[in-house]
């Protein structure tokens, strides 16, 4: 659109002509925007914010009257708020190149009274340090011109041909250099460690591949001695087992044999010897039944006559009684046992006169004291006394 302006995202627009800026400035700043601007009566330009870049290469001498070439790069842009979009247009609009140029001998001169106030140790070992310190002095200065700085890098710090820095470098670089013999030491050492024990496991491999041969080839030599005396081993087994095929075979053939003698003599001659013990048993058993036989014949007849006198033996002794003084000391009672005890004193005489001759039969009915007693009819045992 015809007098519509707009700046870059990198740039600032300034218009001049009509009502001043901000804070007396002879533009305006627009930033971000489009503005209208009217041709003929007002006028636009445009005011870089990109990062811009300066190198320093300065001589600077230290504290201890050293010198040194010192490389240092600085990145800085205008600022983003108006004042120092202000600042910096009215000092650089017309020859923007010039923010560089300023930028490095700003920082060249500060550059130079920090290093002054340092040694080449501290420059050295801590470059950080030179860094901060540079930024800080000239940051209220570069503000004044509507620049801030970003970043300060130290490149190199190079002290000609003195040969400070290296000197002071010396004994780390012996120290490096000594750290490096002993590494290569320590790896030579490790090498011919590790070939030593390659040749020490190569000769190993060896013996025992030697050994397992000598196991393999020992193992073959049986292998044929075996195989070869198999043959006769075999043959030899197999009379072994004639042998005791023959032998067993004999064993049996004994056996039988002696079977056979056992059943042709030892039996019949077995059973005849029972036959004449059995013959002899039953001869003496007929012969004992016959002795007891008339053993018991005669003791039929020797009772028949006892029982036969009996009657005799009774009656003799009532005749012995027919003088005695008898009492009577419980009246037909007393009498009934006296006719008792008569007859008892007969089979007490009669049981005698068996066992005297020899007859184990009979029962002693006698009383052990010499008396006789009897029960009467009531169950009453009468006493007769005999004097």
């Amino acid at each position: 659109m015809f007098g519509y302006r707009v700046p870059a995202p990198d740039q600032a627009m300034l218009i001049s002509g009509g009502r001043r800026g901000q804070g007396g400035a002879p533009f305006r700043v627009v930033t971000g925007h489009g503005k209208f601007v009217l041709p003929v009566f007002r006028k636009v330009r445009f005011l870089t914010l990109a990062m811009c870049e300066a190198e320093v290469a300065e001589k600077c001498v230290t504290r201890q009257g050293i010198a040194l070439t010192v490389r240092a790069v600085i990145a800085f842009k205008v600022g983003n708020d108006t004042e120092s979009v202000v600042n910096a247009g009215q000092r650089f609009l017309s020859d923007q190149e010039q923010m560089s140029v300023l930028t490095g001998r700003i920082f060249a001169g500060h550059l130079r009274s920090i290093i002054g106030s340092m040694t080449v140790e501290e420059i050295v070992t801590e470059r950080q340090k030179l860094a901060t310190e540079v930024l800080e002095t000239s940051k209220t200065e570069m503000a004044k011109i509507g620049l801030t700085v970003d970043s300060l890098q130290i490149q190199s710090i190079d002290d000609g041909d003195t040969g400070y820095i290296e000197a002071m470098s010396a004994p780390h670089k012996a120290a490096i250099q000594r750290q490096a013999q002993i590494a290569q030491a320590q790896a030579t050492q490790a090498s011919v460690e590790a070939q030593q024990a390659a040749a020490r496991n190569q000769a190993e491999y060896t013996r025992q591949t030697a050994v397992v041969q000598a196991e393999y080839s020992a193992e073959v030599d049986r292998a044929q001695a075996r195989a070869a005396q198999a043959g006769p081993l075999a043959h030899a087994h197999a009379q072994q087992e004639v042998l005791a095929a023959q032998t067993e075979l004999a064993e049996r053939a004994a056996q039988l044999r002696q079977q056979e003698l056992v059943a042709e003599v030892v039996k019949p001659a077995e059973a005849e010897a029972e036959r004449i013990r059995l013959l002899a048993l039953a001869e003496a058993e007929r012969m004992k039944i016959q002795a007891e036989a008339a053993a018991s014949f005669d003791r039929v007849a020797l009772d028949r006559m006892l029982i036969d006198q009996l009657p005799q033996i009774v009656k003799e002794a009532s005749a012995g009684l027919a003088n005695a003084n008898v009492n009577v000391l419980n009246g037909t009672d007393g009498l009934g046992e006296i006719a008792a005890g008569l007859v008892g004193q007969g089979l007490t005489i009669l049981d005698s006169v068996r066992r005297n001759l020899g007859t184990p039969d009979g029962q002693n009915t006698a009383d052990k004291n010499g008396g006789t007693s009897a029960p009467n009819s009531q169950g009453h045992s009468g006493r007769v006394e005999i004097e």
